[in-house]
């Protein structure tokens, strides 16, 4: 099998409802880039990536030109296997790992559908039947995010992550994880998130007010170092995210104690192959992970599904529902929540189909 084209996708995605995060972030509109990987075979292996504003340095239009400048080592290349070629990219282009997770999750497509399997059989095996979804809840009134609580617990979630910090207020925040966990009663996982935009002192002065009720505490500072201060200065336990973006940042986490959940996005390390690594690291350290990425439709989803059936249960937090978040549906075989978990095709590769009518016409086209 040799690579013979690649097409290049601009697909906007409307959340459902504007998701609101700390220091002005939001997610309204925002770009996702699929990327289409063919063959002498006539299969093709599909990819995305979907940078949200002000999260990671990354955007989507950085997409398309990085691709294209990986073109000439793409192009006659064997996809099957991708760890020899996506080396052969890294030599003629350093970095840039988010533009470069849509060509892995593509690569990792193409290999599974030429075994004629499911992704996750090359991944590990399936340990099982559907992964835990949770629900992020956006940062708004304590009332009106309980009420989303309630309507989602109504469903059968049991995990549910408060947005914190876009009111700048941090007995605002207290409010907001009270009104959570009330409206959930005792049992399920809260956590609030603050997308590293808290300092030390609002992060402590909330988890001290709301150490009575059950709650973890997510990403409240923009380094490792300030988010350990406020792990070991408030007793909580913690779920790193944004700082946690390779190897080393997961090794200098687990080394300050303060990573006792960790979100593995496949944007933020480069795809599959290096998530299914940092993986490894958090099993032998004992660390619960969260399987996704930072935004995306039904490709992303299914990738991110895939990944976590093949993750031992006992260190699998839960998985994120992307597709569910946004309009439109890309790929209308794509992973559907159901009763509260979601679970990949059985069929070869990703098991999903991207609707052409949806995509579009290609942004770039190299043949």
């Amino acid at each position: 099998m040799k690579i013979t084209g690649l097409n290049i996708y601009c697909v906007p995605l409307t959340s459902k409802a504007t998701y609101y995060m700390s220091d002005g972030k939001a997610c309204d509109t925002v770009e996702t880039i699929i990327l289409e990987v063919k063959t002498d075979e006539g299969i093709s292996g599909w990819g995305e990536v979907c940078p949200i504003p002000h999260y990671l340095p990354a955007y989507a239009k950085g997409v398309a030109p990085v691709i294209q400048e990986l073109a000439p080592t793409l192009m006659g290349a064997d996809p099957v296997g991708p760890d020899v070629l996506l080396h052969a990219c890294e030599s003629n282009l350093q970095g840039h790992a988010y533009a470069k997770s849509a060509l892995d999750i593509a690569l990792w497509d193409l290999t599974a559908k030429a075994a004629r399997l499911p992704l996750y059989k090359l991944l590990g095996g399936r340990h099982m039947d559907a992964a835990p979804v949770y629900h992020s809840i956006t940062c708004i009134d304590p009332d009106d995010m309980a009420q989303i609580a309630k309507e989602a617990y109504a469903t059968g979630i049991r995990q549910f992550q408060a947005k914190l910090g876009a009111s700048g207020d941090w007995l605002m925040d207290v409010k907001r994880l009270r009104a959570v966990r009330d409206a959930v009663g005792p049992g399920p996982l809260v956590y609030g998130d603050w997308n590293c935009g808290a300092t030390k002192l609002d992060a402590i002065r909330v988890a001290n007010a709301v150490k009575d009720i059950d709650v973890m505490i997510e990403q409240p500072c923009a380094t490792i170092e300030a988010c350990a201060e406020v792990r070991h200065a408030s007793g909580l336990p913690m779920k790193l995210d944004e700082v946690c973006h390779d190897y080393a940042s997961l090794s200098c986490a687990i080394e300050l104690k303060c990573l006792d959940v960790v979100a593995l996005k496949l944007s933020k390390f480069g795809g599959i192959s290096a998530l299914r690594r940092a993986r490894d690291i958090c099993l032998a350290n004992g660390v619960m992970m969260c399987m996704e990425c930072t935004w995306g439709s039904d490709i992303s989803t299914a990738a991110a599904a895939h990944l976590a059936v093949s993750t031992p249960p006992k260190y699998l937090l839960n998985v994120c529902d992307l597709s569910g978040y946004v309009t439109p549906r890309v790929a209308p075989d794509g992973p559907i929540r159901r009763n509260a978990t979601l679970a990949p095709s059985e069929t070869p590769g990703l098991g999903i189909t991207p609707d052409p009518r949806v995509l579009g016409e290609p942004i770039a086209m190299i043949h």
